[in-house]
């Protein structure tokens, strides 16, 4: 039988439940067990989409189209579980599906409830996932513990233990040991509460996983052990990793925590085999190089915004052996400052996706100056439109190119709305997403990148390049390096004499990996490298 294990958090949010969750699934998968993962969101909305990334941070995409929460990237970069739509359920999906069922009569006239209703629902998102092919099902439960969103998700995993066994199921409590400076001391109370919170739910937490800032001494976990009612070798502590995030799955195997979950389960497991953490992390502390990135962006301030594109960059890193600083800069500022500013001094320049039309016309304005002075580019998304605007206006003669997206009369429409995007009034899940197979032109620098001529990225745009003035750009000196499957569409675009400017109109950051460097983060990368030596030189 699948067994189950479910991730809860208490005290606060933005404790790393999933980063926590990532690094418990990549240690059992480093012991030979196969796992599969999923979050479970208590907002409302149907998915992220169509939120705020000042309040939701990136939206995650998957090969399968689906727009994710930003968690579903930390379980793809530590593991090799696949993840499609089923991994991620919000309070939006929950509801709007139990609703569609009523509408059909398939509840036969009973009044729909919470109970059983909505939690049934819950329950079968997530076995689901259960199958011959799967040892262990990893379960996130978003928000915290207390939250009155939460309730209909822990009131569901509650009541999975009773019918699929206790010994099948267990549940990890992630919560906050602050240290009060005024008092000098660690506070175990807020964990004391949080736990109790979970038991008056009717869940008591088989290993608590304490963040601190500070060590936990014994009375510490002893107190925690004997008023939360778990055993003092299952209090966990999970110190704040200001070196790396990827020091976090070696911190939870010091602490034996994959030990517990085997035996808890009783499941058989190989001996871990880690090698591969450890060189990253080796790599991240004796790096070779050290180069400075600019990230020209409307959400500088915020980095959730652009988690995937920091994780991708700190791949490259590591395969170039390289320590990179990556500076945000808002692209407004650009606009007010200038580009030989504000980016002099930096080794590359990456502009990342968005929407909407502040700070375009400073991205366009950065990617002149990193075209014009042969400093390594990487354009994005929006940043490969803004990348053929500046191309068009500048070296083509196509004064007033833009894109029709913020103005809509330009009499060079360089980028324009997708065909298929005509008449779409919905916002939530109606742009081209998920993996797209292109073909790479022979010789370019992302076919050398690559390696190969065939690939599949991940997309989430409504715009493109607009194909009638493909030949024009050329003609100028554009390279046309990569168009889908018919060519019909353009997905990368070069420039030939420049040693890396490269754009994409897919997002790579999607599927880089500490293990495995995107190979256009690690070209970038290995470009900055070069820049910065003969900066020096």
């Amino acid at each position: 039988m699948t067994k189950h294990i479910f991730v809860t958090g208490g005290v606060v949010s933005s404790l790393g439940k999933g980063l926590t969750s990532a690094s418990i699934a990549m240690l059992l998968e480093s012991r030979g067990l196969r796992v599969k993962m999923q979050k479970l969101d208590p907002y409302i909305n149907v998915d992220p989409g169509t939120m705020s990334p000042y309040q939701h941070g990136e939206v995650y995409v998957l090969d399968d189209g689906s727009e994710t929460d930003l968690d579903l990237g930390h379980y793809e970069r530590f593991t090799t579980t696949h993840l499609t739509r089923q991994s991620n359920y919000t309070t939006g999906q929950i509801y709007q599906s139990v609703i569609n069922k009523e509408r059909r009569g398939e509840f036969l006239g009973k009044t729909v409830q919470v109970i059983p209703h909505i939690t049934n629902e819950i329950k079968e998102v997530v076995l689901q996932l259960d199958d011959a092919d799967t040892d262990v099902v990893i379960t996130e439960i978003g928000g915290t513990v207390g939250d009155i969103e939460s309730l209909p998700f822990l009131e569901a995993i509650r009541q999975i233990p009773l019918e699929r066994g206790r010994e099948n199921c267990m549940f990890i409590h992630l919560t906050l040991v602050p240290f009060l400076k005024a008092a000098g001391e660690l506070k175990t109370k807020p964990t004391q509460h949080s736990v109790g919170i979970m038991r008056q739910i009717g869940i008591q937490p088989d290993i608590l996983v304490c963040r601190t800032e500070r060590s936990l001494d014994t009375s510490d976990r002893e107190k925690i052990a004997l008023f939360c009612n778990v055993p003092l070798h299952s209090v966990i502590e999970e110190r704040d990793k200001d070196f790396s995030i990827y020091e976090v799955p070696l911190s939870l195997q010091a602490n034996k925590i994959d030990d517990l979950i085997l035996k808890q389960l009783g499941l058989p497991a190989a001996s871990a085999n880690l090698e591969g953490w450890h060189d990253i992390l080796h790599r991240l502390r004796n790096p070779e190089h050290e180069v400075s990135i600019a990230l020209v962006g409307k959400y500088a301030e915020h980095r959730d915004a652009y988690k995937s594109i920091y994780e991708a960059l700190d791949h490259g890193g590591i395969a170039n052996y390289t320590q990179v600083r990556v500076q945000a800069i808002k692209s407004e500022e650009i606009e007010l400052n200038g580009a030989e500013k504000t980016l002099a001094g930096f080794d590359a320049l990456i502009v990342p996706g968005g929407f909407g039309e502040r700070g375009v016309e400073g991205k366009v304005e950065a990617i002149q100056y990193a075209r014009e002075r042969n400093l390594p580019f990487l354009g994005i998304c929006l940043g490969m439109q803004c990348a053929v605007i500046d191309f068009a206006r500048n070296v083509a003669g196509l004064t007033d190119a833009h894109s029709t997206e913020f103005f809509r009369d330009t009499p060079h429409p360089v980028i324009c709305l997708m065909d298929e995007q005509e008449g779409v009034t919905e916002k939530g899940g109606t742009m081209r997403l998920g993996s797209q197979p292109a073909l790479l032109s022979d010789g370019s620098k992302s076919a050398l990148a690559y390696g190969v001529s065939e690939i599949s990225e991940r997309h989430r745009h409504r715009y493109e390049f607009n194909g009638g003035y493909r030949q024009q750009l050329e003609e100028a000196g554009l390279v046309i390096a990569g168009t889908n499957s018919d060519e019909s569409l353009v997905e990368i675009v070069e420039v030939a004499d420049h040693p890396w400017f490269v754009a994409v109109q897919f997002h790579p950051e999607f599927k880089s990996k500490p293990t495995a460097a995107h190979p256009l983060f690690a070209g970038l990368v290995a470009a900055a490298v070069a820049h910065h030596a003969g900066v020096k030189t």
